[in-house]
């Protein structure tokens, strides 16, 4: 059936047209019904399962990052344990308020057993406070000869309490030498002060976000 055989049909006797015609017009109009119910129904139903299939790789993905902590639990528990020890470790050397005149005290006489003079020794009025412990400056001015300096120094990183020696200066005056520093001690707070201290942060984040 040729292009004018096509053309010379008349639609009002389509129903004594050739097959070919016939399965053609069915195919065009079958076509133009699957593509108007795929724009008027089947679209919210391929976006949904879109959806649907997007839903599905994140909880995949999800599963499988949870499967690997579960994996790794063990590994974790025993993780948290060894910080838990070592920061236990670390809050022991820590004094409390009731401790802290003792630790002065042994800072000085770490000096004065070297044979140093003591010209200044006068801590701080107010210690910054931090999360769970205090910081207390204590300003030193002392004298004496390098030697003994420096035991001095070893003597107060040998202390069983922490205590650092900042800001370090040292100058020869007529062959005595003079060290001025800054002696940093740490002490942790009771649970009242920390509860002090986490309330204020959380007063100063609402305080931000307002």
């Amino acid at each position: 059936m040729t292009l004018d055989d096509i053309r010379r049909l008349n639609i009002r006797e389509a129903g004594n047209w050739p097959l070919l015609p016939k399965i053609m017009i069915l195919g065009v109009l079958l076509f133009l019904i699957l593509l108007a119910g795929a724009f008027f129904d089947w679209r919210d139903q391929f976006e949904a399962l879109d959806k649907a299939q997007d839903e599905e790789i994140k909880l995949r993905e999800a599963y499988a990052s949870k499967k690997a902590k579960a994996v790794n639990l063990d590994l974790y528990v025993q993780q948290l344990k060894e910080i838990e020890q070592s920061f236990g470790a670390l809050l022991k050397q820590l004094p409390n308020k009731s401790e802290m005149d003792a630790l002065l005290t042994d800072i000085n006489q770490a000096g004065l057993g070297r044979g140093l003079q003591f010209e200044l020794f006068r801590p701080a009025t107010q210690e910054r406070m931090a999360d769970f412990y205090a910081e207390l400056p204590i300003s030193v001015r002392i004298t004496g000869n390098y030697h003994d300096m420096g035991a001095f120094a070893s003597d107060v990183a040998q202390l069983p309490r922490i205590v650092t020696l900042n800001d370090v200066g040292i100058v020869n005056d007529k062959g005595t030498l003079i060290m001025e520093a800054t002696a940093k001690t740490f002490r942790y707070l009771d649970e009242e002060e920390v509860a002090k201290q986490r309330k204020s942060a959380k007063d100063a984040k609402d305080k931000g976000k307002k």
